[in-house]
């Protein structure tokens, strides 16, 4: 398992598990980061990481994205 900062771009990974406090967890829960979810990096661009997650391009910040494991 590896935090989702450091996949590859372009490259489809399988969400394991969703950290951080209740309420983060809540918060990306809602923009469609769930375990056994799919998530593509698109790119990374001023400390933002963007990604495709269920269809949809999303942009979060780079403490979000250690908080999401793949």
């Amino acid at each position: 398992m590896m935090p989702l900062t450091l996949a590859n771009i372009g490259e489809e990974n399988t969400i394991k598990k969703v950290g951080g406090n209740p309420e983060t967890k809540k918060h990306l829960e809602n923009l469609g980061f769930v375990a056994g979810g799919n998530v593509t990096v698109i790119n990374t661009l001023g400390g933002n990481v963007i990604v495709n997650v269920k269809e949809s391009r999303v942009a979060i910040s780079k403490e979000m994205a250690q908080k999401i494991m793949i």
